[in-house]
């Protein structure tokens, strides 16, 4: 839904998503008390093929270029950049072990995880 191969471009189906989660982010925070100093972290993932582009040497400067891409389009839709972090861990934590286009694409994903700083 996020991410072709090879690429850290948001699909406008993600992007759907994400404005969703955005929302629900923002009206959970409201009740997230001030002195809870919150964030999100959001983690790339990639699948296992090789990759040695101009934009992108190895699947963790893919992984990571994906999870800045969520983060930045976050922030355009409201969220505060100071309780968001991204990070990459390229293709060695997958869902799915598998070497079908199925399992390569379920592991071509970004996680959210909500913790305190």
């Amino acid at each position: 839904v996020l991410f072709p191969s090879a690429s850290a471009e948001l699909q406008e189906g993600g992007k759907q998503e994400l404005v969703k989660i955005a929302d629900t982010l923002k009206e959970m925070s409201r009740s997230i008390p001030k002195e809870v100093n919150w964030i999100l972290t959001v983690v790339g993932h990639t699948d296992k093929r090789p990759i040695n582009t101009a934009a992108f040497r190895s699947n963790w400067e893919l992984s990571t270029a994906r999870a800045l891409s969520v983060v930045k389009f976050l922030v355009e839709v409201g969220i505060q950049p100071e309780r968001l972090a991204a990070t990459g861990y390229g293709e060695y934590q997958p869902i799915d072990p598998g070497l079908s286009e199925e399992a390569l694409a379920k592991n071509r994903r970004i996680e959210l995880k909500f913790n305190q700083k």
